[in-house]
């Protein structure tokens, strides 16, 4: 009888374990625009492949690799590899994510409510950048493409650079750094502002139409600037991710990027089409 009892047990606990893991939800940081859009356009996609995800959105860079390294998320999609490195050589290897699925790139944009084209800068105007090293590098070099101001020479677009780098800067530039979420809000005070693509889009910008300025998406920054999804270690071989990939690099989100006006050229999809169909 208590042979019996036990494996019965031991059923009861097996049955248990397989209905939580065949229940499992994956839950994936993003923020907002685009990346939550995109998630949410596959979420079906991903629940029919047996792996649904949940979408948990952050508007703090700073926030999601943590969550994810911690188990908070299984893993995060907002992030080009230049962050993620820096977030990485922050943390204890055991902290550390791994970036595995490039899905897009969102071209940086000088945006501007005073001036139409980078000619009508005054003399001592002042431009706001992105704070974080890896965005606020990204930043600097794309005012130095601009021809407003000049880096050191062996500066590299791979760097953590900040305003305090600059060698000189045209007609006075003064330069102010805030958090990349607040660069937008500095519009009214600022001559010229640095955006990065997903906080113009959530403020009803794209570089194509409004920037007066912006990086080319078929330049060496579409390569190095390439937003990624990322995860634990233990999770990069996983099938889930493998799952997450194939719904990611697909034809439907290709054309979503291409197609959906509001993007109008800020997002820009960083896989072909021809991959994703054999995989």
């Amino acid at each position: 009888m208590k042979t019996l009892t036990a494996l019965l047990l031991v059923l009861v606990l097996v049955l248990s374990l397989t209905a939580v893991a065949e229940t499992k939800t994956y839950v994936i940081g993003a923020t907002v625009t685009p990346h939550s859009e995109v998630l949410e356009l596959i979420k079906d996609d991903m629940a029919e492949l047996g792996y649904p995800i949940e979408i948990k959105i952050f508007d703090d860079y700073n926030l999601p690799c943590a969550a994810t390294a911690s188990g908070e998320l299984d893993a995060n999609y907002f992030a080009h590899i230049p962050f993620i490195n820096g977030y990485n050589a922050s943390v204890s290897e055991s902290e550390q994510v791994v970036p595995v699925i490039g899905v897009h790139y969102e071209p940086f944009g000088i945006y501007s409510k005073n001036c139409a084209t980078l000619e009508d800068l005054p003399a001592n105007a002042k431009v706001c950048i992105p704070n974080d090293g890896s965005n606020a590098t990204r930043a600097l070099f794309l005012l130095q493409d601009a021809g407003l101001i000049v880096l050191p020479e062996d500066a590299q677009p791979t760097d953590s650079l900040n305003k305090t780098d600059v060698v000189s800067t045209v007609n006075g530039l003064e330069i102010f750094d805030v958090d990349a979420s607040q660069t937008y809000s500095t519009m009214d005070d600022m001559d010229i502002v640095v955006i990065n693509g997903n906080y113009a889009l959530l403020n009803g910008l794209n570089p194509r139409d409004d920037a007066i300025f912006f990086e080319p998406s078929e330049g060496e920054a579409a390569a190095i600037y390439a937003n990624y999804v990322s995860v634990r270690p233990e999770d990069v071989e996983s099938d889930w991710v493998e799952a997450l990939r194939s719904c990611l690099c697909s034809e439907k989100v290709y054309t979503f990027m291409i197609e959906n006006e509001a993007y109008a050229g800020g997002v820009i999809p960083y896989f072909e089409i021809e991959a994703a169909e054999e995989e």
